[in-house]
């Protein structure tokens, strides 16, 4: 019983584009393992960038820098 937890930011991912992630996500475990989809979980976490850090800065912040400095 395969359990799966993709962790993205809160960044406007569609409906469409998480039915993808879990159905590729079963169809990996079920080509490289063998799983039985009907037994296999996916669940997708979406976190605020605010809550979300790299190298010692919330995302938020690392964002609106990066779009500060490309001019948009």
């Amino acid at each position: 019983m395969p359990y799966v937890n993709i962790k993205i930011t809160r960044e406007g991912v569609t409906a469409e584009q998480k039915t993808r992630l879990i159905e590729g996500a079963t169809q990996l475990l079920v080509d490289v393992l063998g799983k039985n989809p009907k037994t296999t979980f996916v669940v997708i976490d979406e976190v605020d960038t605010d809550n979300w850090g790299i190298a010692g800065e919330p995302v938020t912040v690392i964002r609106a820098r990066a779009k500060a400095s490309s001019g948009g």
